[in-house]
């Protein structure tokens, strides 16, 4: 089996304001950084639109009401200090969801072993009626919401290691069982939630915050501790929102982490994965250095296609 890629031309028409660090080139830096010849047996999928229900698992009606607004050619509304509706917005947030769905329908019809989606906008800080942190719907916590209800999983992990904690997929999986929910973030730092007391309605929920400065050896072992708590909790499936801001050259945080450090990590989790017989679906989340970006996501890719081929 090879991996997936699940990505769309959409995720380029999600516009924001000239200078705003979510832009349009991070996608095309990924695009460029998987196009090399190192990445041409990537099994390559469009993402699908998703059905507005698939959001319904996740947010109420009003909030997709919301980011469904009509949006003037060549404007752009602001929904919070850092979050933008552009014309293009609506599909591409829609695409996003259902790449990863698809990711998800995928890898467990054993299609693949694994599956890379690389859409924009991001979404793990989106909260249940709070668009929010550059993100419109929480597109991790919606795939797991799928497998769970759609595909009958028992249990499914969430890990993020994005630099920024994801306060929305905590949010919509804070009440959630049968779904395990990891973060590693920077603290203190945007969004100011993720403390270590943080863990849930079942105790289902691992917060690591790391200090500033805080470099990759100390990623690796959060990470390792956190992936004991995951093998114990068996999940069927992975889902991993893949943040890549915790590079020592992005502009929007402060830990020093490098390639190999993002490398060692995954193999980590697919080593957690495959102890447990489960795929493992990867949605972009952060990264806002282009040229860290791209050897970033090439690292974190490079990873999969080996250890789902």
């Amino acid at each position: 089996m090879t991996t997936l890629y699940f990505t769309h031309d959409a995720g380029l028409a999600h516009l924001t304001p000239a200078g705003h660090a979510e832009q349009v080139a991070r996608l095309r830096a990924v695009h460029a950084a998987l196009d090399a010849p190192a990445f041409a047996a990537l099994e390559r999928r469009t993402c699908p639109l998703a059905d507005p229900a698939e959001v319904l698992r996740c947010h109420p009606q009003d909030h997709l009401d919301r980011i469904g607004q009509p949006v003037a050619e060549g404007e752009v509304v602001q929904l919070d200090p850092d979050t933008f509706l552009s014309p293009g917005s609506l599909e591409a947030a829609l695409r996003a969801v259902g790449g990863v769905n698809a990711a998800v329908d995928a890898v467990l019809a054993g299609q693949a072993g694994n599956a890379f989606v690389a859409m924009r906008p991001p979404g793990h800080h989106a909260e249940t009626t709070r668009p929010m942190g550059f993100c419109l719907f929480g597109t991790a916590a919606i795939a797991a919401k799928r497998a769970l209800d759609h595909h009958g999983l028992a249990r499914v992990a969430v890990l993020d290691f994005d630099v920024h904690h994801g306060n929305g997929t905590q949010d919509l999986l804070w009440n959630e069982p049968r779904a395990f929910f990891a973060s590693t973030h920077q603290m203190p730092l945007y969004p100011g939630t993720g403390a270590a007391g943080e863990t849930g309605a079942h105790g289902q929920i691992v917060n690591v915050p790391l200090a500033p400065g805080s470099n990759g050896a100390e990623g690796r072992a959060a990470w390792e501790a956190i992936l004991q708590r995951a093998r114990a909790f068996a999940p069927e499936l992975v889902i991993v929102s893949a943040g890549f801001d915790a590079h020592l050259a992005d502009p929007l945080a402060g830990l020093e982490w490098h390639e190999d450090d993002f490398t060692a990590i995954t193999h980590a989790i697919c080593d957690m994965a495959a102890d447990c017989a489960a795929p493992v679906v990867s949605t972009l989340e952060g990264g806002y250095d282009l040229e860290a970006l791209g050897r970033s996501v090439a690292a974190h890719v490079a990873v999969l296609m080996e250890r789902g081929g």
